[in-house]
């Protein structure tokens, strides 16, 4: 019977990705994860939080400090959002605009128009 786990713990911000794999004894907690990785003495921004203010998920579904891991957890520590995504799009609304596929697909037609224009 294995003694040991492997996991990992990320973070994100806008301009980089932190990533590290690690191997711990089975039963150690998320928030034990948090300080055996090191993280807080490597990402400044963290270590003025600590570690009771952190929002944590696995794959994308929110834990507690207490979550027991599990083999192959990826435990990911999320940062505040900027601005509410239900706002911005109140916004964009208001102004006749729209998020994501719609607007990438908007902006394309925009250019092949200008594009026809020139080569005319």
């Amino acid at each position: 019977m294995m003694h040991t786990i492997s996991v990992s713990i990320v973070y994100a911000k806008a301009d980089s990705q932190w990533l590290k794999e690690l191997v711990v004894p089975r039963g150690t907690l998320a928030k034990d994860l948090i300080v055996i990785s090191g993280i807080l003495e490597e990402i400044e921004e963290l270590s003025e939080k600590g570690i009771d203010d952190l929002k944590l998920g696995v794959y994308s579904h929110k834990i507690s400090h207490d979550y027991l891991l599990l083999e192959g957890d990826r435990v990911e520590i999320y940062r505040a959002l900027k601005a509410d995504p239900k706002q911005v799009r109140r916004q964009l609304a208001a102004l006749g605009k729209t998020m994501g596929k719609r607007q990438a697909l908007d902006d394309s037609e925009g250019a092949a128009v200008k594009l026809l224009k020139l080569v005319d």
